[in-house]
């Protein structure tokens, strides 16, 4: 009777150690699919900060431009004559628009590249968190080994509670309580 009963909580360490096997694969691609986010949107994050700084440049050399023309006029003061000086204000005129619609531009981006940082940062603490639940999973797993070679029960017991340690880091990766 005593080497059944022995048989039986083998059986149970075995089936323990299979569930917990399939769990750390689980979380596994949950660690790669969340740092791939994470890698994803920095590259997506730093895009988008290149197209604010394009759309910076090319505003600052409208406004050059303008602030050039409008010395110009003042250079020239009642010197020029009115068409052309209303050619220039046209062409001022045309420049403000485009610094207002590059203005617009790096508003939008800028949301896009702020909403992108906070994608990654959460990607990566998710991440961060299923590979702390994948650790202690591989302690428990290593804890039940263990325990079915040398054939101390308590080791399994301990392999179970470390479980725990799982269950917390995943549901924190998931909600982000802690």
């Amino acid at each position: 009777m005593s080497d059944d009963k022995k048989e039986k909580w083998m059986t149970w360490v075995a089936l323990t150690t299979a569930l917990m096997a399939v769990l750390a694969a689980v979380t596994t691609l949950y660690v790669g699919k969340y740092s791939s986010r994470a890698v994803l949107d920095q590259g997506q994050e730093t895009n988008k900060w290149s197209y604010y700084q394009a759309k910076s440049i090319k505003s600052y050399i409208y406004e050059i431009q303008k602030q050039k023309l409008e010395l110009e006029i003042l250079a020239q003061r009642g010197k020029l004559p009115m068409d052309v000086r209303e050619q220039y204000q046209k062409v001022i005129a045309g420049y403000e628009n485009k610094i207002k619609q590059y203005d617009k531009e790096k508003e939008e981006i800028k949301a896009e590249g702020d909403a992108l940082a906070k994608s990654r940062v959460t990607a990566q603490s998710q991440a961060g968190n299923f590979g702390y639940s994948l650790i202690f999973l591989q302690i428990s797993i290593m804890l039940s080994s263990v325990a079915a070679l040398t054939k101390k029960k308590p080791l399994w017991h301990l392999g179970l509670v470390t479980v725990a340690g799982w269950v917390f880091f995943f549901l924190d990766a998931i909600w982000l309580f802690y």
